[in-house]
């Protein structure tokens, strides 16, 4: 597996999302390629905001990609993009579902608001639908049963909890904050504070950081159909992650040799 030579997309899939690649080795080889394609459609909708200067720009970035998927679906020709293409094959074959798709970009809409995520409940569903949306979608392609589905839901939005907190210093420099903002009242602070001085909310994220780590701990400790292991992999990396954040200290980049060896012993050992 390790001597193969990776495709263009898996080789896109491990520079920008390294986590989720280490975690596609274990998915079953037959669905291997449509999820290193799931992962990097993942990071394009995770980069129109990323990229861009204004909220309208991200807008028109993932009505790009939800034409791309549309046309796909519709048997159109591919677009001329290094990820698109490779989706568009996916959607052909019968890989990924359009409809999945969609969802997973109307997911990242809330990111696009200037004024942010309201509420804790708002934060939630944010994270349920689309980093637990991208887990559901991963547990189908991995052949998961449905009864595993909403654990694996639940565990990815998780993980999606320990992938806003760690990135609140980068947001900060992006000119935005995804922390809700009535969590964030009631430490007495504002998005702008946290953006201009991230390190002002470092009370609050080891707060969140803890509540999060006692939630996957228990998510964890639910029985997984061995099916639906290689979508739930993320999860030991965030649960280490929620560790560190709330003890205070820095998540490690790149990965450390304890992390890559946390994961390949979940999998290996068929649990997490």
């Amino acid at each position: 597996m390790a001597d193969a030579p990776l495709s263009p997309i898996a080789a896109f899939t491990r520079a920008h999302d390294p986590d989720r690649f280490l975690a596609a080795l274990f998915m079953p080889q037959a669905a291997r390629e449509a999820f290193f394609t799931l992962i990097a459609f993942n990071h394009e909708l995770a980069r129109a905001r990323e990229a861009t200067t204004n909220p309208v720009a991200a807008l028109i970035r993932l009505q790009w990609w939800r034409d791309a998927v549309a046309e796909a679906a519709a048997g159109q020709p591919p677009r001329r993009h290094e990820v698109a293409a490779p989706l568009h094959a996916a959607i052909v074959s019968g890989a990924l579902a359009a409809d999945d798709l969609l969802g997973l970009v109307d997911a990242r809409e809330p990111e696009t608001e200037e004024e942010g995520i309201p509420t804790r409940e708002a934060f939630g569903a944010y994270l349920r639908a689309g980093a637990g949306g991208f887990a559901v979608v991963a547990g189908r392609l991995a052949g998961a049963p449905a009864e595993s589905l909403p654990l694996l839901q639940r565990l990815g939005a998780l993980q999606g909890l320990a992938g806003v907190l760690r990135s609140v210093p980068a947001h900060a420099a992006q000119g935005r904050c995804l922390l809700p903002r009535d969590a964030l009242a009631e430490a007495g602070l504002a998005a702008e504070a946290v953006i201009a001085d991230p390190a002002l909310a470092a009370p609050l994220l080891r707060a969140l950081a803890e509540e999060g780590g006692s939630l996957i701990a228990r998510a964890m400790a639910e029985p997984l159909p061995r099916a639906a292991l290689p979508a739930a992999l993320p999860a030991v990396l965030a649960r280490r992650d929620l560790a560190r954040l709330a003890a205070g200290r820095p998540v490690p980049r790149p990965r450390g040799a304890g992390d890559r060896l946390a994961v390949t012993w979940a999998a290996f050992r068929g649990r997490l």
